[in-house]
């Protein structure tokens, strides 16, 4: 490894093939860091989003892009992960179906992982509390959280070079989150979004994440990219 790559700052960023992830990563480029991205199979519905993740990750000059297989379909109790329990249409009072049980903090560990052993000490995830589903894993006090126990349970973390966990969009709009997008160059065809894709990437344009994209779109005055089936 040549000293320019020891010396870089480094990023994990958790890139799920969709409109936030995707911003994330453009954000993190713009701040100087090489990012390093991870998305998982985790036996959701669809592999159009790990698809997307690859061409994200590519677009956008990841210096490293990570699938990483997981069996959260194992335990089931979501309509992401159980092709039993139906994906809503239209908006869900509560916590809706589509929560998958502690996937952020798996997702997070995983990240935290690589992060340590790549000298990383930034990660990015792109969880928003402002036009989201409800997830309570979204929220600034789970990402506080998370970076308490990041810095007490790994080696990196004891020795005092401590881990961010960076949310910069945590309490934007989802039309400010596209805005930003765009400055930064994100193509945002290349995104998938829906719940329930198709193999072609295609959206079904009536379950919450669908909803949420068109209404950032809408608000934002863009025109929304996504093809429906």
């Amino acid at each position: 490894m040549n000293e320019q790559a020891l010396n870089e700052k480094k990023a994990v960023i958790l890139l799920s093939g969709g409109l936030d992830s995707a911003t994330v990563v453009a954000m993190a480029k713009a701040q100087g860091y090489a990012c390093y991205t991870m998305s998982f199979d985790y036996g959701q519905r669809h592999r159009a989003e790990l698809n997307a993740a690859a061409r994200v990750a590519r677009d956008l000059g990841a210096i490293e892009h990570k699938v990483i297989g997981l069996n959260l379909d194992g335990m089931g109790g979501s309509a992401l992960t159980d092709p039993s329990i139906d994906v809503p249409e239209g908006p869900s009072e509560g916590i809706p179906v589509t929560y998958v049980p502690a996937r952020n903090t798996v997702f997070l560990s995983l990240a935290l992982g690589w992060a340590e052993v790549l000298g990383a000490r930034d990660i990015f995830i792109g969880v928003n509390a402002v036009d989201y589903s409800g997830y309570p894993d979204c929220r600034p006090e789970f990402v506080e959280a998370f970076e308490r126990m990041a810095n007490l349970a790994t080696k990196a973390g004891v020795e005092g070079q401590g881990f961010t966990i960076q949310a910069p969009l945590q309490n934007m709009s989802k039309a400010d989150i596209v805005k930003a997008g765009l400055a930064h160059g994100v193509d945002y065809s290349l995104t998938v979004s829906c719940y329930q894709a198709n193999d072609e990437g295609q959206a079904c344009g009536k379950c919450d994440s669908c909803r949420l994209r068109a209404e950032g779109f809408d608000a934002a005055g863009v025109s929304d990219p996504t093809r429906y089936f």
